[in-house]
């Protein structure tokens, strides 16, 4: 199997593989991290001169990169967003546990009499 092949047979399971909304997202981040060395490990194999079927396979391997980047992309804004709903809850939950802690003491009245 030419290393144009593997890349692509590797892009499809990749692109599968970040499809699938069922699977834990450890077990998913394990498997496309696998699966991105194994496709960097193919690239380093490719080298001219290309065949007509592996030429083939590099204009399909076009739109499927494209559609990896937009899956990763994704992928990236839900980690985002969990993170940032976390951090919201963790505050909320220091506020709650402590009210007054983060008040601010600006316009604060000192009376100066005893």
């Amino acid at each position: 199997m030419s290393s144009v092949q593997s890349f692509y047979d590797l892009t499809l399971r990749l692109i599968q593989t970040l499809e699938h909304l069922n699977l834990d997202r450890d077990a998913k981040m394990n498997e496309v991290d696998i699966l991105l060395e194994k496709r960097q490990q193919a690239m380093a194999g490719i080298a001219p001169p290309y065949t007509d079927t592996e030429k083939d396979l590099g204009a399909r391997l076009i739109s499927l990169n494209a559609k990896v980047t937009q899956l990763m992309t994704r992928e990236k804004l839900f980690i985002q967003k969990d993170i940032k709903d976390l951090s919201v809850k963790k505050e909320s939950t220091g506020k709650y546990a402590n009210p007054y802690q983060s008040m601010a003491t600006d316009g604060m009245f000192y009376d100066k009499r005893k």
